[in-house]
């Protein structure tokens, strides 16, 4: 008997594991060497000329005023997104953790926004802020508020928040109810019948036993909000007004594709990529000691 898994044929396992080896190389390893060669280039639009500068892209990004907002402006889009979105979720989880009644009904219609694409959830979420023929302008309106996001900054980022966090509620949803049914009623049941309260049962009992889901989800959220809601700040704002809601993502994506400057661009990727690495090495390091597995 053996306790982990023998192949009798010694290139077996080789096979089984090349495809994701592959899958790696191609979409991951293959593209970040070359945008990490590239970010020591300066070229021009038509790719006529090249030449090599070192790390003259990376100084002139540290120097530049504009680059460090778009990381202040990233750090805090990031942490409101990640909490809004893990909040909402655990607060919809533990309702539908009690649902006797249509929880199938229930649960399915909390999933459904997960199967949105990103942009479409924006399209949605800007039709409802627009100034001019937006449910929500109108309703705050009735109050005395004049909204419009495309002149006031912090409406810019409610928006965009707003947006992004919507898409990711459903992810969290399914995770965080996987993990309160995972808990064994018993504990819950004893920790009543001692007089527990609801809110002490659930933070002294429920939460710490959720820490492992909550942790991963903390992780997960992060990286969607450094990468993957580009397609939301494109459809709603194009990271204005000003430079207000430019992530460094969106800005990656303007400095390359729209002002060319392809060396600029792939330097940021690089930096991008390090502070997402460093982000998740650093919650892994020291958050994850406050998980109770």
């Amino acid at each position: 008997m053996h306790d982990n898994a023998v192949f009798s044929h010694k290139v077996l396992p080789y096979f089984l594991i090349a495809p994701q080896l592959i899958i790696t190389l191609v979409f991951f390893i293959w593209p970040a060497g070359q945008a990490l060669y590239q970010s020591f280039l300066i070229e021009d639009a038509f790719g006529f000329s090249v030449e090599f500068v070192w790390f003259e892209n990376f100084i002139y990004l540290l120097e530049d005023p504009e680059y460090w907002n778009s990381v202040r402006v990233t750090f805090m889009f990031s942490a409101m997104v990640a909490l809004l979105a893990m909040i909402l979720a655990l607060l919809l989880a533990a309702m539908a953790d009690r649902v006797v009644k249509g929880s199938s009904a229930y649960k399915t219609f909390l999933i459904w926004p997960y199967a949105v694409a990103p942009v479409v959830a924006a399209v949605l979420w800007w039709l409802m802020f627009n100034p001019s023929m937006g449910v929500l302008p109108f309703w705050m309106s009735a109050f005395g508020y004049d909204w419009n996001h495309y002149v006031n900054s912090g409406e810019a980022m409610t928006v965009v928040v707003i947006a992004s966090a919507w898409k990711q509620i459903s992810y969290n949803f399914l995770f965080f109810l996987a993990g309160l049914q995972a808990i064994p009623r018993s504990l819950i049941e004893a920790a009543a019948i001692d007089g527990a309260s609801p809110f002490k049962r659930f933070w002294q009992i429920v939460f710490p036993l959720l820490s492992p889901t909550a942790f991963f989800l903390l992780v997960v959220n992060i990286v969607y909000a450094f990468f993957e809601t580009f397609g939301v700040i494109h459809a709603t704002t194009l990271g204005g007004p000003g430079s207000s809601t430019k992530t460094l993502v969106y800005k990656v994506y303007e400095d390359g594709f729209i002002g060319l400057d392809l060396g600029s661009s792939a330097a940021q990727s690089v930096i991008l990529m390090i502070i997402v690495i460093t982000l998740t090495v650093v919650q892994f390091r020291y958050i994850e000691k406050k998980v109770n597995y």
